[in-house]
């Protein structure tokens, strides 16, 4: 297998401890907080500067209020945001925390600075539980509280990871995406590190920002002051935190004057510009936070909750009598991603997702919870062929020191974790294992903004005044401005959506009685397929894969199968049973050529097509007009076998766009899964 050197490689930051036992940069030469009181600080400089109190005190019910920082360091500005939110903001409203670091403190660096603020133990605690394991830069988006804080770490350079959320490079578009209310403009001194307070940087600042955005800052250098008003920020100095004299609050004054698209026609070969295909022409801010989904599995089931939790009023409609009878219906599903040493969209959409899933699902697992959907056994997959243990071998680089996500196990430690005898080194994820697809759903739906509306076969789906109207095949109907299909394969079905290249893949699992076997099983192990330990004396293992075959029934040839790559793979689970005397599961995965979901926005092909033809002939032709999307419809679809990984992060991103916030991920990662990729990806092969 051919690996590509790594592009983006990160270290971690190296700290010096002074008696006080307070962090310093040994790189840098600076402190992380003031000596003489770090929070007491923050409080001064940037939740008084921004006028957090009484901002907060008085936003409307189910809003959300975006803080972007520079240098997320210890945490201790994010926590100290959101104690003060908790304070004086409504219980309904979230607050979105974006936050760059290029050097982050590893785990028990983050745990001993935070150690220093007792008053903040409570909410430390829940940081440093869900503080992710660093592979490369990157997006890592956490949920506390249900939903009510957000916090998006980026690890990156300030402007680097800045760029990315806008929602283009295209200046013409660089200001689309969403917006930030305040800047917390941290990070070491400009005389320490001035490569930090660039000219990009400041550029992102502008671009992010709207009337009324307001900055502070600790720092009144000059380089600080001059970028702030290049960005369009009205500055003012007062007096700074203890023995400093003074510091910076400002505050964003006006929109940039509106640039003339024919100066962006670039007429050359290639356009230094991206084509600007994914940018929705249509976009809406929906006054009204109703919405409908259709599907009642994990995607639906997931996207439901994301938007429950930020105010919205949600109905499922679910052709069946209950949740979760389709792909999303098996007994056990596994929680695991394929890793990959490579430096593209697929893999680092797996390791955001896998990352996304684990902290998720942590609070759900104990045996304690009500809502317990599973078991966090563990899972482990085998290095059972010689390309999945050469695959190994190049992840060693990448992952050699991130235990707490995967660990490259021997065969005799493998052995070990899983209670049988294998033959094979692999990877193991400890935090990770098996769950119950049906149980998830029920849970997640357990919301008071959730409805769920059974046996309603949707019909037609049409759009009408700007809401959506959708019917059964009973005459019932629904309307809400927004709806989210959410049925997998058959979302080809729709008008709206049969364009896309869905692929139905058919998958039988086997159900393998526990007084058939005298063998035990600790944890998931997957290689050729997969099994699971029992649950209620019964183990599920498969699934095939059989591409074109739309049988609904069982097959003894299957289960054959099935029995077949235990043995080969585990040998030492010995199965007393006969293959016709088994039952088991069939469900149809829903799939995309490159392996990737669909999520976001349906575009309008005809409209697409048309805008876009100059693709046929140059794929980095310079146009300069905006996608076009139907209002108010959108996808969440074509996860495959690994549903239970994908659909949190995938809901999320959804979830985001609707209601107009900063996305979990790069945009370039977003765009990958953007619906209209394939109408692009036609035109640019000539196949439109």
């Amino acid at each position: 297998m051919k690996s590509f050197p790594p592009t983006n490689t990160i270290e971690l930051a190296s700290l010096d401890w002074d008696a006080d036992g307070q962090p310093l940069s040994s790189v840098f030469g600076d402190v992380y907080f003031s000596k003489a009181n770090g929070l007491e600080e923050t409080r001064h400089v940037f939740l008084k500067h921004n006028q957090l109190p009484e901002r907060w005190a008085a936003l409307a019910e189910t809003s959300h209020f975006a803080i972007a920082e520079t240098g997320f360091g210890s945490g201790l500005n994010f926590l100290a945001a959101w104690q003060l939110w908790l304070q004086t903001a409504p219980e309904s409203a979230q607050l979105h925390f974006v936050t760059v670091e290029k050097f982050p403190l590893n785990k028990s660096d983050l745990t001993r600075a935070l150690a220093l603020w007792p008053e903040l133990k409570y909410l430390a605690d829940q940081l440093i539980e869900t503080y992710p394991v660093f592979v490369g830069t990157g997006f890592h988006r956490l949920n506390f509280m249900n939903g009510r804080i957000k916090l998006t770490l980026i690890i990156d350079d300030a402007a680097q990871g800045f760029s990315k959320l806008l929602a283009s490079t295209h200046p013409l578009y660089m200001r689309n995406g969403a917006k930030v209310d305040a800047w917390f403009l941290d990070g070491f001194a400009p005389s320490k590190n001035p490569q930090m307070w660039s000219d990009d940087l400041f550029s992102c600042i502008r671009n992010l920002s709207k009337p009324e955005t307001t900055a502070a800052t600790f720092s009144a250098a000059a380089i600080v002051k001059n970028g702030l008003k290049h960005a369009c920020f009205a500055i003012q100095k007062v007096a700074g935190f203890g023995r400093k004299r003074e510091m910076v609050k400002a505050q964003f004054t006006a929109e940039p004057e509106p640039l003339n698209p024919d100066d962006y026609c670039y007429r050359g070969s290639f356009s230094p510009y991206p084509v600007p295909w994914a940018i929705d022409g249509n976009k809406t801010q929906y006054s009204e936070k109703r919405a409908l989904i259709i599907g009642g599995g994990l995607a639906g089931c997931h996207s439901a909750r994301a938007l429950a939790e930020r105010g919205w009023h949600v109905k499922i409609l679910e052709r069946h009598s209950a949740l979760a009878q389709e792909g999303s219906g098996n007994p056990q599903g596994v929680l695991y991603a394929k890793l990959s040493p490579l430096d593209e969209a697929q893999a680092a959409f797996n390791l955001a997702s896998l990352q996304y899933a684990l902290n998720f699902y942590r609070p759900l697992w104990g045996s304690a919870n009500k809502n317990k959907i599973g078991d966090q056994c563990g899972t482990l997959q085998l290095a059972y062929k010689h390309s999945e243990a050469d695959l190994h071998e190049l992840l060693k680089a990448k992952f050699a020191h991130t235990d707490q996500l995967v660990e490259f196990v021997s065969a005799e430690m493998a052995s070990q974790l899983a209670g049988i005898s294998l033959a094979q080194s692999g990877l193991f994820f400890p935090q990770a294992g098996w769950i119950d697809p049906r149980k998830l759903c029920a849970y997640l739906v357990d919301h008071p903004n959730i409805q769920v509306e059974y046996d309603f076969q949707v019909s037609q789906l049409s759009c009408i005044e700007n809401n959506w109207l959708v019917k059964s095949d009973k005459d019932g109907s629904q309307t809400a401005p927004v709806v989210i299909i959410a049925s997998a394969k058959d979302a080809i079905s729709f008008e709206q959506a049969n364009h896309l290249p869905i692929k139905s893949i058919r998958g039988q699992v086997t159900f393998i009685p526990e007084s058939s076997t005298r063998a035990t099983l600790k944890t998931v192990v997957c290689a050729e397929g997969y099994i699971s330990p029992a649950q209620e004396g019964v183990f599920c293992t498969g699934a095939t894969f059989n591409l074109k075959d739309t049988e609904t029934a069982t097959r003894i040839s299957d289960h054959q199968t099935n029995l077949g790559n235990l043995h080969e793979h585990l040998p030492a689970f010995e199965v007393d049973a006969r293959a016709e005397d088994l039952e088991g599961r069939v469900a149809f995965r829903c799939s995309l050529p490159d392996y990737l979901p669909c999520v976001g926005g349906l575009p309008l092909v005809d409209r697409l097509v048309e805008d876009f033809a100059p693709l046929r002939k140059n794929a980095r032709a310079g146009i300069t007009t905006s996608g076009s999307y139907w209002r108010g419809l959108y996808i969440n679809i074509g996860h495959g076998a690994r549903g239970l990984a994908y659909t949190p992060l995938c809901a999320e991103l959804l979830a985001a766009q609707i209601n107009d916030e900063h996305i979990p991920m790069p945009r370039e990662l977003a765009n990958a899964l953007n619906p209209a990729r394939f109408v692009i990806r036609d035109l640019t092969r000539n196949k439109r």
